[in-house]
C-alpha cells in the first residue's frame, strides 16, 4: 500500500485511487547495434559524428542516462526490456537465429510488458523489429508478437535485414552491385513489380533512385512492354526489399508479398510510416505505447534515401557496402536517416512541430506521452567510433559491446537537460514503463516470474535521488539448439573472431565475416568448427580466436569482473578467464576496460592488488555468484507454462502443441526440436515437483 501511495503521489497524472486522468502514453524508440560511442548529445561520436539533432533535442529536453548497460546482442536485451529479467532467467543468452529452439525464444507464458499494461488499459503496438522469438521453431510463428501480448505488430519479425541483393533483382547481370543496386550508369528502364515503367535518363544515380521507388533499374535500355524475363521482385534485399508482416489486434496475419510496395520501401521509414498511421488511430482518452523498433543501424550497411539525410551530405552512391572505410560513412548516414525519421514521427502525431525556419521544436509539457529511447547493444566492431575498442564491441561484455545510450523526456522529467550518471540496466525499463502506468509491476507479475528491474522513475521526478543500483550485470552465451546441431564457421576478420553463429554464407557475409562453411574456397566441404579454422596453417589465422562461449561481467562505479569460458583450440579443452578493470564513464576520453588489473593471473593476481581494489573485487565475485546462481526456466524439467510447478496444465499445454504439429515448443523439455512422447514422459516423471521461484 504504500508503495502504491508514493507512486501516486510521484505520478500525479496517472490514474490512482478514483483519478480519471489517463496515464501518460508511452513512446519507446530503440536503435539497432547502435552504442554510446555513436551519440554526439552523450559525448562521443568519433572524429565525424552523426547529425542528429532531433535525438540531441529530446537529450536537452529530457534525462540523459549515461551510464546504462544492455547486453551484448539484440534478442536478449529486448527480452529484457520487455519482460524485465535477465538471460540467466528466460535461456535467451544471443541473437535469435533460425535453428534456435523455442525454448531460447520468449515464451507466451511470460508476463510481458504488454500484458502488464493491459491492467490500465493502454493500447500496445509494435513496429520494426521483433527479434523476440519465431517464424522458425516457434508454434505463433509470424503471429508471435501478438502471442507475447502486442495488439498490434508492424514490422520484421527475425533480426536484421537480408543480405544485399547483389544482382540488384536481376538488373546487375554482373553480379557486382555491393550495395544492392546498379552504379554507375545514368540512363536505363526503371521496372515496378506492377509491370510499369519509367525511362530514367535525367539523374546520375538512376540505379539507387530506381531502388529507393521500389524498382529494378536496367541499365543500358529503354522500357519494354514486359517484364524482362531476369528480374526478379521476390529477393530481398538489405533495407530496401524486406519480409513485413502485420498481426492485428483480432489475432489476424498478413504477410506482405514482396512485389507490394509496403515491402519494397526503405526499412526505417516503413518503421514509421506504421507508428504514425496507428497512433493517430488510436481512440482519444486512452493511453498507448508504441515501440518504434528501427532496424537501424544493423548490418548491412546501405545507403539511406537522399531526402532523409541532413543537407551537405556527402554522395553516397559511389560508396562501396562492402568496404569497411564506406560502411563507417553509410553508418553516420543510418543513424541520420533514423534521426531524421524520428522527427517526422514526433510532428506527425502531434508531439513536437517544426517553426517557420524549419527547426525542430519540442515541448515536453505540451503532451501527455512519454518518451524512451535507447540502443540495443554495442555497435557493431567495423562502426565503432574511438576512443572505443572495436575488438571489444558488440557481442562482448566489455564497454564497447554493452553500454548504450539513454534518454527519457517527457512531462514527468523534473529539472531537463540534465545528466543522470546511476547504474542502470536495460530490464530496469520494465519497471520505469510499469511506474509511468501507475503499476507496481512487481506485485503484477507472478511470484514464479521472478524479476530483475529496479526503480528509474525517481531518477526523472528528483535530480538529487541518491542510487538504486549499487552493481550492475550483464552476460551473453549460447541459445539452445537441438543436439548435433552443426553450425559452420565464420571468421568477423573486423575484431580477429570465428564465430559459429550464422547457418548461411549469405548471413556471414552480411556481417563482414568470411565464410569457412560448406561451399568456401579453401574446403569446399565446409570446416566443422572455429577450431579446425584456427588450427589450419594454409589459413594463417594467427590472432584469430573463437568467440568466448559465454561471458559474464559486473560492475559497480568504480571497477568491473569479466569471467569468459573459452574453447583452447590447442588443447581441445575450455579455459575459464578472470579480468578484473578500473573505469569511469566521462563524456571526453572515458576510460575503459582496456588494462586487466589481474595480469592472466585470475584470482592469483588478486594479490597484487591494493586494499581497495581487492574490496571491490571481493564484492564484484560475490554479486558474480549470486547471479550466475540464478535457475534458468529450462532447469524446472516438466514445467512448460513457467509457474514452477509440474502438474496438469503442463500436461494440456504440451496436448496443445502436440495437436498443433508437436514441433519445437516450450514443452519440448529434451531439446530434440520436437514435442512428442518423450516430452510427456519428461512431464509424468516430475508430476507434482515444485521448483524454486
Amino acid at each position: 500500500m504504500l508503495r502504491f501511495l508514493i507512486s501516486c503521489l510521484l505520478l500525479s497524472m496517472v490514474s490512482c485511487g478514483g483519478n480519471s486522468a489517463p496515464p501518460p502514453n508511452i513512446l519507446f524508440v530503440i536503435l539497432d547495434d547502435v552504442g554510446i560511442d555513436q551519440m554526439s548529445s552523450f559525448g562521443y561520436g568519433g572524429v565525424t559524428p552523426a547529425r542528429t539533432p532531433i535525438i540531441d533535442a529530446l537529450a536537452q529536453s529530457g534525462v540523459r542516462f549515461r551510464n546504462v548497460w544492455a547486453t551484448p546482442e539484440c534478442s536478449p536485451s529486448r527480452a529484457s526490456f520487455f519482460v524485465g529479467r535477465y538471460p540467466q532467467r528466460t535461456d535467451i543468452y544471443s541473437a535469435i537465429l533460425n535453428l534456435d529452439l523455442a525454448n531460447s525464444q520468449v515464451s507466451p507464458n511470460e508476463t510481458t510488458l504488454p500484458r502488464i499494461l493491459k491492467a490500465k488499459n493502454y493500447e500496445s503496438g509494435l513496429f520494426g523489429k521483433f527479434h523476440l522469438g519465431g517464424p522458425e521453431n516457434n508454434p505463433n510463428g509470424n503471429l508471435a508478437p501478438h502471442g507475447l501480448g502486442w495488439d498490434y505488430f508492424y514490422g520484421y519479425i527475425q533480426g536484421g535485414p537480408y543480405p544485399l541483393d547483389v544482382t540488384a533483382g536481376g538488373g546487375d547481370v554482373s553480379n557486382g552491385s555491393s550495395c544492392g543496386f546498379v552504379k554507375g550508369q545514368s540512363t536505363g528502364a526503371c521496372y515496378q513489380a506492377s509491370g510499369s515503367c519509367s525511362d530514367m535518363t535525367t539523374f546520375a544515380n538512376n540505379g539507387q533512385t530506381c531502388l529507393e521507388n521500389g524498382g529494378i533499374f536496367v541499365p543500358g535500355v529503354a522500357c519494354q512492354s514486359q517484364l524482362p524475363a531476369n528480374l526478379n521482385f521476390s529477393t530481398y534485399n538489405g533495407y530496401y526489399v524486406s519480409p513485413l508482416v502485420i498481426n492485428d489486434s483480432f489475432g489476424a496475419l498478413t504477410v506482405v508479398p514482396s512485389d507490394d510496395m509496403r515491402a519494397r520501401t526503405y526499412r526505417t521509414t516503413v518503421e514509421t510510416n506504421g507508428a504514425i498511421d496507428w497512433i493517430n488511430s488510436r481512440v482519444p482518452g486512452r493511453p498507448w505505447m508504441a515501440t518504434v523498433s528501427f532496424s537501424a543501424a544493423h548490418s548491412p550497411f546501405q545507403q539511406p534515401p537522399a531526402a532523409l539525410l541532413p543537407t551537405n551530405t556527402v554522395a553516397n552512391n559511389g560508396l562501396d557496402c562492402a568496404q569497411v572505410a564506406d560502411q563507417r560513412v553509410l553508418m553516420n548516414q543510418m543513424v541520420e536517416a533514423a534521426d531524421h525519421e524520428i522527427g517526422r514521427l514526433l510532428v506527425a502525431v502531434g508531439l513536437a512541430t517544426w517553426d517557420t525556419n524549419g527547426n525542430f521544436q519540442y515541448q515536453p509539457g505540451a503532451s501527455n506521452t512519454m518518451i524512451v529511447l535507447i540502443g540495443d547493444n554495442g555497435s557493431f566492431a567495423p562502426t565503432v567510433k574511438a576512443p572505443f575498442v572495436p575488438t571489444k564491441a558488440k557481442a562482448t561484455v566489455y564497454q564497447t559491446g554493452v553500454w548504450v545510450p539513454m534518454l527519457v523526456a517527457g512531462p514527468l522529467v523534473q529539472s531537463p537537460g540534465r545528466d543522470d550518471n546511476h547504474l542502470v540496466n536495460g530490464v530496469d525499463l520494465f519497471q520505469l514503463f510499469g511506474e509511468i502506468a501507475g503499476i507496481d509491476v512487481h506485485q503484477s507479475v507472478p511470484v514464479s516470474h521472478a524479476l530483475d528491474s529496479q526503480s528509474l522513475l525517481p531518477y526523472l521526478t528528483n535530480p538529487q535521488q541518491p542510487a538504486i543500483r549499487s552493481m550492475d550485470f550483464t552476460q551473453t552465451g549460447q541459445n539452445i539448439k537441438p543436439a548435433g546441431t552443426p553450425i559452420p564457421p565464420c571468421v568477423l576478420q573486423s575484431f580477429n573472431t570465428c564465430v559459429q553463429l550464422f547457418t548461411g554464407e549469405g548471413l556471414c557475409a552480411a556481417n563482414g565475416g568470411i565464410w569457412y562453411g560448406p561451399g568456401n574456397a579453401t574446403k569446399p566441404a565446409g570446416y566443422a568448427d572455429c577450431c579446425e579454422v584456427i588450427n589450419d596453417p594454409a589459413l594463417n589465422m594467427a590472432g584469430v580466436a573463437p568467440l568466448p562461449i559465454s561471458q559474464q561481467a559486473v560492475r559497480d562505479d568504480l571497477y568491473k569482473l569479466v569471467v569468459q569460458t573459452v574453447m583452447n583450440c590447442t588443447t581441445a579443452s575450455t579455459n575459464v578467464s578472470t579480468e578484473f578493470y578500473q573505469f569511469d564513464t566521462r563524456a571526453i576520453n572515458p576510460m575503459l576496460d582496456q588494462t586487466d588489473l589481474l595480469a592472466g593471473q585470475g584470482d592469483a593476481g588478486r594479490a597484487g592488488l591494493d586494499p581497495v581494489a581487492v574490496a571491490h573485487y571481493d564484492q564484484l565475485t560475490a554479486e558474480l555468484m549470486a547471479k550466475m546462481s540464478i535457475t534458468p526456466s529450462s532447469s524446472c524439467l516438466g514445467d512448460g507454462n513457467l509457474d514452477k510447478v509440474v502438474d496438469a496444465k503442463d500436461v494440456a499445454g504440451w496436448q496443445s502443441i502436440v495437436d498443433g504439429g508437436g514441433l519445437s515448443s516450450w514443452y519440448d523439455f529434451n531439446h530434440d526440436g520436437f514435442t512428442d512422447g518423450a516430452d510427456l514422459t519428461i512431464i509424468q516423471q516430475n508430476m507434482g515437483r515444485l521448483c524454486a521461484p
